[in-house]
């Protein structure tokens, strides 16, 4: 992988900043909810740069990377998520892909979405339309993947993933998402936060819990003011006794490379290998459609993959 403009204006910052991009795993009343909650600031920067984004394009997969992010806090070893979205809308759809090692990547089937003016507000259900989203976990332990879907509720992948989890796996879901611009449209905060009631929840935990996270100021908006995400979790959440049980790494991350897309250009037909040799273009380039890097193949190159 290739990132174009990593995040921070030298080592220091970058190295600061990566140090923050993490999942907080929680729990909360004796273990009957359970909880992320992510910092990915940095993560949107980066996937920003690395596919030249826009707002509204920011915004949408943002909102994916980090809803995938808080999904694949359960997983282990070699495991990994994929949330998509097919609709109807401008935005056409998307995909991202987490693994239990932190690495987020993903794309957006158009950019920039197709717009005939600026949107007015972060409600995003215009641009989704009516649409599918599906949820697919590979996981060691599973011959096959499994895979579940449910049409587009809200227009809104919070909600719409919340809406999946209530419906498919019967499990008590609240997600948010929050991505925060400055004036001049630079990303200065971003995270989000998964809540989840396990069985054994009372009705008096979960209308305690509703309450304190309808008091909680934008996610987004608090990184932005450097506030730090333990902070956030112990005090928003004090009257539920919350524990801080694991941190994890959360990072924009593909593990494509010139190699492997020398491998794949090896692969295929010799008439095409030949036609490529003989016409170029030189240099070759290819772009990872999950990550935005480029990776160019010079005609010395390409003779020596393709002869």
């Amino acid at each position: 992988m290739i990132k174009k403009k990593p995040f921070g204006s030298d080592i220091k910052e970058q190295l600061r900043a990566s140090a923050l991009d993490k999942a907080h795993i929680f729990i909360l009343a004796n273990g009957h909810i359970r909880g992320s909650l992510i910092h990915a600031t940095r993560l949107v920067n980066e996937m920003r740069a690395n596919h030249g984004l826009g707002i509204l394009e920011t915004l949408t997969l943002g909102h994916a990377y980090m809803a995938a992010a808080l999904m694949a806090t359960p997983l282990k070893g070699e495991d990994r998520i994929q949330l998509k979205i097919s609709c109807s809308g401008p935005i056409g759809g998307l995909s991202a892909e987490a693994n239990a090692l932190g690495e987020i990547r993903g794309y957006l089937h158009k950019n920039p979405i197709p717009v005939e003016k600026a949107p007015e507000s972060f409600d995003l259900s215009p641009f989704f339309g009516a649409g599918i989203l599906t949820l697919t976990r590979h996981t060691q332990t599973a011959r096959q993947p499994f895979t579940g879907q449910v049409i587009l509720a809200y227009g809104n992948i919070a909600q719409d993933v919340a809406h999946y989890y209530a419906t498919s796996e019967q499990t008590p879901t609240a997600l948010s998402l929050s991505v925060h611009f400055d004036a001049k449209g630079e990303v200065t905060g971003a995270g989000g936060l998964l809540l989840q009631a396990m069985p054994g929840a009372t009705e008096e935990e979960i209308v305690t819990l509703e309450s304190l996270v309808a008091s909680m100021p934008g996610i987004g908006e608090a990184f932005s003011r450097k506030e730090k995400a333990e902070d956030m979790i112990m005090n928003t959440f004090a009257a539920l006794n919350p524990k801080i049980i694991d941190q994890r790494r959360v990072e924009f991350f593909c593990r494509c490379s010139a190699d492997q897309l020398g491998l794949y250009l090896k692969g295929l037909p010799e008439e095409d290998r030949k036609d490529i040799l003989a016409k170029g273009p030189f240099p070759l380039e290819i772009t990872c459609h999950n990550c935005g890097s480029m990776y160019a193949f010079s005609q010395t190159d390409l003779s020596g993959l393709l002869s």
